[in-house]
């Protein structure tokens, strides 16, 4: 970290890892936006909303969070570490787009599950191989060495 021997007093504030941390998550969410946006197994309707950034970060929840299997709202948005009712905003939103269905429960006839559609079973497949480019580039910006070292330092640092 740079030397604060003649920084201003309140340099802290834009000078810490976790300032670091939010710009480095959302240039990676951005790129990882943009590679979605020009994938071929994405619909045009989901591309054409990702190329507009009209998917808020918020919405990478139900691709971060939604099991293959489904979920139901209430494990969704706990998984998510979201209230309920923003998490149902959020999937109505998804279930307009055609990436989710909500579904009857078969363990519980009460119950309804969040399942991907067919459209969001391969949204869900571009967003893995996006992550997984975007993660590429950005060991080849640091280098291998450094990217290694960041994500055993991130993942110790998480799981304490």
């Amino acid at each position: 970290m740079p030397s604060t021997a003649l920084a201003p007093p309140d340099h802290w504030r834009h000078n810490h890892l976790g300032h670091w941390l939010r710009l480095s998550l959302e240039r990676f969410d951005a790129r990882v936006m943009a590679l979605m946006a020009q994938h071929p197994g994405v619909s045009l309707g989901l591309s054409n909303l990702a190329a507009r950034s009209q998917l808020a970060a918020a919405h990478w929840h139900i691709s971060r969070h939604l099991p293959p299997e489904g979920a139901r709202l209430t494990a969704l948005a706990q998984r998510a570490g979201m209230s309920k009712q923003a998490m149902g905003t959020l999937v109505t939103q998804c279930e307009a787009w055609g990436m989710v269905q909500r579904e009857p429960d078969p363990h519980d006839a009460r119950a309804r599950r969040v399942c991907f559609t067919a459209t969001g079973r391969a949204w869900l497949a571009a967003y893995a191989d996006s992550v997984a480019q975007a993660e590429t580039e950005l060991r080849h910006a640091v280098g291998a060495e450094v990217a290694t070292v960041v994500a055993l330092g991130l993942e110790a640092y998480s799981a304490a």
